[in-house]
């Protein structure tokens, strides 16, 4: 991997905080007619692409699944667009950005106020290793070298299973946006307008299937959405995990954490060719993102080319990327993270 670009390194002094969120605060404008245009020709590609899928099921369903992938990458761009609601980034107007993020949650199945709660837990502690216990998702804790080492052999087995590359970022991602998000189980009591929000979004989902079913068929429009949603959740989990699961990704403890510290040398540029960067959204500018939260994706590359201090972040490539995953534990004592005692590279 390639830590880090010319200007800057992991070694040098942190710009100050208040002198670089200054810099950062012209960005962070949402653009009325950018933000619409961004949804508006989305949501028409998404909306024909899937038309598309169901137009060809009588005449290939490998065609099918072909445009299965483009409906995915959409998918993920409007994720994108439900996440930069969820933040207060997309419009001016907070109920704009919850009227959108509700509507978008349907085709993302993604129950909006639950999953925005979550992820700002996310942003409060992430890379912090005494806040691994606030209910924030398992892709950005993790556990330390020493703590693993400490385990009994048939619970180091357990936890290694369970974090391999296959079940994190293949098996598990449908089953969260298919099947989890569909009950608010992991929710705090206190979660009343969260849970009810889970709730809502099912039955606006059962509602659009439903429709979609009366018109194409039960099974074409199960064999047209769940590969959607599938690709989507795989891709979508691996976007945001891979850019706090790095080798040089750093974590510390809650006497040392630094948000500026925790967003440029905890979180990563993940420079992807330009066709996925439209796609993924630009999060790959994951730690401008981290910087601040009410940046638009649209502007997220302007923030990032504009101040050179960012450069100090890692950059990853998409093999970078696709590799990240297999660094799970945080070596405490060498400052960096490895992967699993007994493979080659730990």
């Amino acid at each position: 991997m390639r830590a880090a670009q010319e200007t800057y390194s992991i070694l040098d002094a942190l710009p100050d905080r208040r002198v670089l969120m200054a810099a950062i605060s012209p960005f962070q404008a949402p653009s009325f007619r950018l933000s619409l245009w961004q949804f508006g020709s989305t949501f028409l590609a998404f909306l024909a692409v899937n038309l598309a899928m169901y137009a060809l099921m009588g005449v290939s369903y490998w065609l099918v699944l072909a445009l299965a992938v483009l409906a995915a990458g959409l998918t993920v761009r409007l994720f994108i667009i439900q996440h930069d609601c969820g933040h207060g980034a997309f419009f001016r107007s907070r109920r704009l950005n919850d009227w959108l993020g509700r509507f978008t949650s349907v085709f993302t199945f993604t129950p909006y106020a639950f999953w925005r709660r979550q992820h700002n837990n996310h942003h409060a502690c992430f890379n912090n290793l005494d806040r691994r216990d606030t209910g924030i998702d398992i892709y950005s804790t993790c556990a330390t070298l020493t703590e693993y080492l400490a385990l009994s052999p048939f619970r180091q087995w357990t936890y290694r299973a369970a974090r391999h590359p296959v079940v994190t970022q293949l098996l598990l991602p449908p089953i969260v946006f298919l099947l989890l998000y569909r009950l608010p189980f992991d929710a705090p009591n206190g979660w009343r307008r969260e849970k009810l929000s889970v709730h809502l979004t099912n039955l606006a989902i059962a509602a659009f299937l439903g429709g979609l079913m009366l018109v194409f068929g039960v099974w074409n429009v199960l064999l047209v959405q769940v590969p959607i949603i599938a690709i989507a959740a795989i891709v979508g989990v691996w976007l945001f995990s891979v850019q706090h699961r790095f080798e040089e990704a750093q974590w510390a403890r809650q006497a040392e954490w630094d948000p500026v510290a925790a967003s440029l040398d905890g979180s990563s540029y993940l420079k992807l060719p330009g066709v996925l960067q439209w796609f993924t959204g630009n999060i790959g500018f994951h730690h401008v993102h981290h910087l601040s939260a009410r940046v638009p994706n649209y502007r997220l590359q302007a923030c990032h080319e504009a101040r050179p201090e960012l450069g100090r972040v890692t950059t990853l490539n998409l093999w970078d990327a696709l590799s990240a995953p297999t660094f799970a534990l945080w070596d405490e004592e060498n400052g960096r993270m490895v992967r699993f005692p007994g493979r080659r590279g730990a």
